[in-house]
């Protein structure tokens, strides 16, 4: 159920932010080299956005879920979108193949590995959702242990993909789009925040700099975590 928090995860957004790159412009090796670094920091369970799984054909999607194991995550997601703008999605024929691929090294593994495959239409200005739960249904049927499509905000839209799918539904919390306690009561199973949070902490530093910038103070410095809250929760002794 919503409420606990029992795994992290990665954005891709925020991943590309810390390299000074857009969202969708690092490899995966820089992906991975990132995620070992926050598995060695966190207590939790962590799963990954590793977006289109870092290249079209299913041989390479099942190679970035094997590396994905390798590097200590115990979750991936893996989306339909191509990168392409001619070309947004992947053809449903070769997107459910990929997921394939994905699940089937996802179950050779030693340890429980949690698959979600994503359904991009609604980030890409394809408002279908027959189409999107279509896609959603042949993901689950080809191994996919969470369905997810990013971008919808409706909370009728979203309780006919759940009531559709056999699997846990994942949604993307947006300004615009129900609250938890909201997608809970249509059995959302599982709420991401995507590169929000990363673009509101941003948020708060550009707005430090201007401050700075414009009338040369420092007011922002009262609104900052404390230094020994910072500490603590990264596991240092305040000095």
């Amino acid at each position: 159920m919503i409420g606990t928090l029992k795994t992290s995860g990665t954005s891709s957004g925020a991943a590309a932010g810390v390299l000074g790159r857009r969202d969708g412009q690092i490899s995966r090796d820089e992906a991975l080299a990132q995620v070992r670094i926050i598995v060695a920091a966190s207590d939790l369970p962590v799963s990954a956005d590793l977006e289109k799984g870092f290249g079209d054909s299913p041989a390479i999607v099942a190679e970035t879920v094997r590396l994905a194991a390798e590097a200590g995550l115990v979750g991936c997601s893996i989306e339909d979108a191509t990168g392409d703008k001619e070309r947004p999605l992947y053809d449903f024929a070769a997107a459910v193949a990929r997921i394939e691929a994905a699940a089937d090294v996802a179950r050779s593994l030693a340890f429980p590995f949690t698959l979600t495959a994503r359904a991009e239409n609604h980030l890409h200005g394809v408002d279908d959702l027959d189409d999107t739960i279509s896609r959603l249904l042949a993901y689950q049927d080809a191994g996919a242990d969470v369905v997810y499509a990013p971008g919808l905000v409706d909370l009728e839209q979203i309780a006919a993909v759940v009531e559709a799918v056999g699997v846990p539904v994942n949604v993307l919390a947006l300004s615009n789009g129900p609250s938890v306690s909201e997608l809970a009561s249509v059995d959302v199973r599982r709420v991401s925040t995507g590169g929000v949070l990363a673009r509101s902490a941003y948020g708060a530093l550009l707005a430090a700099a201007q401050e700075l910038l414009e009338a040369g103070t420092s007011r922002y410095a009262e609104h900052g975590a404390p230094r020994d809250a910072l500490q603590s929760a990264f596991g240092a002794t305040a000095s």
